[in-house]
Order: C-alpha cells, then sequence, then structure tokens
C-alpha cells in the first residue's frame, strides 16, 4: 500500500491546519527542486509532498481522503453507487486508519469502478449515471495564469474516447469546465489547482514572503522579487516592519470571467537579522544602541 499523505508530510491525523502548512513549508524548502539541482529523489519528493499537502490543506478533501483514502478522487462517484445500491447493495468499503487506506470488498462482480468514469457496470441506476461524467485534473499554479490544455479519456459511442479540454485562466481549485460532448455526456472537469511552494493564492490575489536584510528594512531600498511574469525590483520603504504588506496593484491572478484584468499581488516584509557580523560592524551597531538610547 501506497505510504499516506500523513506519513509524507510527517504530520499525526489529528494535526491541524497549522502544523500541515508549516510541515509542508519545511519539507518544500528541503526538498525544492532549485535547492538540488539534478536530483532525482529530490524532486520526486517534492512532488509527493505537494500532492499530500494540497489534499490535507483542503478540509474537503481532506474529509474525503480521510474517508476513502487512495481513492479519495472517485469520492462522489463511490457514493453515488452506494447511493444507488442501497446500503446492500453488491459492494462495501473497508478502511484502513492506520495507513490512510481504503478498501473493496465485492459481493458480486460488477466490473471495473475505477477503470474510468464512463466504464460499463451493471447497476441500472449506475447506467444512467454516465450522462454526466465528472473527471479529476490536477494544474500548477502557473498554467492556471496562463490557461492550458487536457487530454481525458471518456466512454462514449461504445467506446474509450480520448478528448482535449480547454482550461481557461484565472480557474482556482473547485471550479469545473464543462464539456458538452455531442452523442456523448456530459463532461465536467474538476480542477485542482496545487500548492505553489512560493506564492499563496486567496481569490484572486497572491501573496509571497520576502526576504530583506535588516538594514533594508532600517533604511529603505530594493530587492529583487520574483514574481508570476518575471523578476522585478521591489522597493522597501524606509523602516519597513515584519508582516508589512507591499501592494503591487494588477500583478495577481487573472480573473476567470474578465481574464484581462488581474488580482493583486502582495510582497510580505521579512526582515532577516544578520548572524555573521564582523567586529566592525558590531561595533557600529553599539554605537546605533547608544546614540538611540541617548535620543530616549
Amino acid at each position: 500500500m501506497a505510504i499516506s499523505y500523513y506519513e509524507i508530510l510527517g504530520v499525526p491525523r489529528t494535526a491541524t491546519e497549522k502544523d500541515v502548512r508549516q510541515a509542508f513549508r519545511k519539507l518544500a524548502r528541503q526538498h525544492h527542486p532549485d535547492l538540488n539541482p539534478g536530483d532525482e529523489e529530490a524532486e520526486r519528493k517534492f512532488k509527493q509532498i505537494n500532492e499530500a499537502y494540497e489534499v490535507l490543506s483542503d478540509p474537503e478533501k481532506r474529509r474525503k481522503y480521510d474517508k476513502y483514502g487512495e481513492q479519495w478522487k472517485h469520492a462522489d462517484q463511490i457514493e453515488a453507487q452506494q447511493q444507488a445500491a442501497g446500503r446492500s447493495g453488491p459492494f462495501s468499503w473497508t478502511f484502513d486508519s492506520g495507513r490512510g487506506g481504503v478498501g473493496f470488498k465485492p459481493f458480486e462482480d460488477i466490473g471495473d469502478l475505477f477503470g474510468g468514469f464512463g466504464r460499463k457496470v451493471r447497476d441500472a441506476t449506475a447506467t444512467r449515471l454516465r450522462s454526466r461524467t465528472e473527471v479529476a485534473a490536477d494544474i500548477t499554479l502557473e498554467e492556471a495564469f496562463t490557461g492550458t490544455k487536457r487530454l481525458v479519456t471518456v466512454f462514449t459511442e461504445g467506446r474509450d474516447r480520448r478528448i482535449e479540454v480547454t482550461i481557461p485562466k484565472g480557474i482556482d481549485t473547485g471550479s469545473t469546465v464543462h464539456l458538452a460532448l455531442e452523442n456523448g455526456p456530459d463532461l465536467y472537469l474538476k480542477v485542482t489547482v496545487t500548492a505553489h511552494d512560493r506564492f499563496t493564492r486567496k481569490g484572486d490575489d497572491l501573496y509571497v514572503d520576502v526576504d530583506v536584510p535588516f538594514e533594508d528594512a532600517i533604511l529603505g531600498g530594493e530587492v529583487e522579487l520574483k514574481t508570476m511574469t518575471g523578476k522585478i525590483m521591489l522597493k522597501i520603504p524606509q523602516g519597513a516592519r515584519n508582516g508589512q504588506r507591499i501592494r503591487l496593484a494588477g500583478q495577481g491572478m487573472p480573473k476567470r470571467n474578465a481574464p484581462a484584468q488581474r488580482g493583486e499581488f502582495y510582497a510580505i516584509v521579512r526582515p532577516l537579522m544578520p548572524d555573521d557580523l564582523t567586529d566592525e560592524e558590531g561595533k557600529l551597531i553599539e554605537k546605533y544602541k547608544k546614540l538611540r538610547s541617548e535620543r530616549r
């Protein structure tokens, strides 16, 4: 059985949202590909960490994962099948709480439930449900920014067909792309935007922590900042405080219903305290401290 998302992040099943977020940030920095160039194992772990965080940081996805384990993406279909068949229907589910896994115990042959959302099953009600086919798709924040495409497989006209679905820019987790297929089911692509290692998204706005040398926080200065469209020089005001937000208007995510417009981009100032002061620098700070005390 695959390792659980809780084990990937190194948190217990009782972990709070804050615990999950802190664990993710620590591991994401440790295994980020930019810090481990050419390390395929670090890249693999980084992808696992992102996948685990995307699920455990979302209350609804976490509920489904806790209930269905590895099959959590099929939760809606499972519950629809169970509702159609009734509690005494042809199958039941067992859950291994120790590993976050899910088991499936058949009482009769019902076909391949998870071989694809459009595959045949014997239950007549389930057959009717195929008129609405739902497929999950994970995309990156960058893909949500620019828009992207996904190839999905649906069962229509007696065979599996590969359909290309256009995902518009500005889409967010939980959004659905609807495609009405000719002579086939209505296709609903349920989109999840995976967590980014630097940017935090809230609606159409983006937030990022920016490390600022303490002298620039005190005196003002400029630091290089990477946005979704490239690098810029961010002006730091004199006396910037820890947690102070600097707004970059119109530098956030495209608005889905008006893609020419964009949300805001907020740089969060995080002053860096020096840990390698020279003797000369230490004396200058002592002098500064003395001058400040004389003004009080």
